[in-house]
């Protein structure tokens, strides 16, 4: 599932689809598509609306993955049982798996798949247990696995479970006959509570380990980076690279035509793109992403942080567990703070400090010295953050 507008990480998904993110310098995307090849699940149906033409050419037609892809086109808005329903001409032959075109994970869901097709239930529920599970549908299930109740999104008294659905679900081909055509419907929000009350039927839970997230915030994107750059388990060159002087401590991933200046340290994991220029002592610290061809200046300081393409960070500044937009500048002195995202074109003018948890709007500018303490918009986009 692959249609939503993902207007809670804006500004990166002004530009892109949420699935095209990019994690480790690369789109999350591909990183789910390669799972569930890797799994075995080579028969991939893509549903697609907002600015689904940049998934149809990130992925293709799925061959380089041992996977054969098709793409089914969404219109108008139609949530997210009736998104897989628009597809059902697809999906009618046997059980099927449903995952959110956003998801990053290393769950072994082929034995997620094999768990249901051995139950009775109509659909199947990829249960994991979260210390917040406020923002998700919770469930309670028996020793049986089968769901007792299941609540979406509950309020304070009403957390029965810390199990949260990871919206990963098995369901078999019946599940059509309670979904409406052409109608917006959810599988939380209207068909489970349907099955649920229907005395035929009933869902089960399957208790999932491992990792995984749906990118649902700038924070969440971090970490599912944090766990991609984990996985890394020695240093990988692609290519030339020139060190002048300074010290690598893997892991790290390094591009093509990557300059590493006198006495700059890099301390894995850390993944850095082809064409990127790092100055002299420069300190880029562990769990950070660069993307192609940007410039770090001398003596700045990233830590923890994703840099996309074409980002330049000016001499002495320091960035802090944020998220930098393709083409953004970060000018000499500046300090970025914690949890902030910046988007593509803005420009921080020289000594200015952006306060933890801001997000900048495209192509905006940043007065020099200027301390940044709210969300900085831009007219020419949309201003809202909530909602998918």
């Amino acid at each position: 599932m692959c249609g939503g507008e993902g207007t809670r990480l804006r500004p990166l998904t002004f530009e892109r689809p949420k699935p095209c993110i990019p994690i480790v310098n690369v789109p999350s995307i591909i990183h789910l598509v390669d799972h569930l090849a890797n799994l075995g699940f080579t028969d991939i149906i893509i549903t697609i609306g907002y600015k689904g033409d940049i998934i149809e050419k990130t992925l293709g037609d799925g061959s380089l993955f041992g996977a054969e892809i098709t793409y089914v086109h969404e219109d108008t808005k139609l949530g997210t049982a009736g998104s897989v329903s628009n597809a059902r001409d697809h999906l009618s032959d046997s059980p099927f798996l449903v995952v959110g075109g956003d998801h990053i994970t290393d769950i072994d869901l082929l034995q997620f798949y094999r768990e249901h097709i051995r139950g009775d239930a109509i659909a199947s529920i990829g249960l994991l247990s979260i210390d917040e599970p406020s923002e998700y549908g919770i469930a309670e299930i028996d020793a049986e696995y089968h769901i007792l109740r299941f609540k979406e999104k509950p309020g304070p008294g009403e957390i029965f479970s810390n199990l949260a659905s990871t919206g990963m679900y098995v369901c078999n081909p019946e599940i059509f006959e309670y979904i409406p055509l052409n109608t917006k419907f959810d599988f939380a929000k209207d068909l489970f509570p349907i099955l649920m009350n229907n005395p035929d039927t009933h869902l089960a839970g399957w208790l999932a380990r491992g990792n995984w997230s749906d990118v649902g915030s700038p924070r969440s994107l971090r970490e599912a980076e944090h766990w991609k750059l984990q996985e890394m388990s020695y240093t990988n060159i692609s290519g030339d690279i020139t060190v002048k002087g300074g010290t690598i401590h893997g892991p790290v991933n390094l591009g093509d035509a990557v300059v590493v200046g006198q006495n700059a340290k890099i301390i894995g994991p850390v993944s850095i793109g082809a064409g990127t220029e790092i100055e002299k002592d420069v300190i880029i610290g562990p769990y950070t992403s660069i993307g192609n061809h940007c410039r770090i200046g001398e003596k700045a300081k990233i830590f923890s942080s994703s840099l996309y393409n074409h980002v330049h960070v000016g001499d002495g500044s320091t960035i802090s567990g944020s998220i930098i937009d393709n083409h953004a500048s970060i000018e000499q002195g500046c300090s970025i703070e914690n949890d902030t995202v910046i988007g593509p074109r803005s420009v921080i003018k020289r000594d200015a400090v952006v306060h933890a948890g801001i997000r900048i709007w495209p192509e905006a500018i940043i007065e020099e010295g200027i301390a940044v303490k709210e969300i900085v918009l831009n007219e020419k986009y949309d201003p809202s953050h909530h909602g998918s």
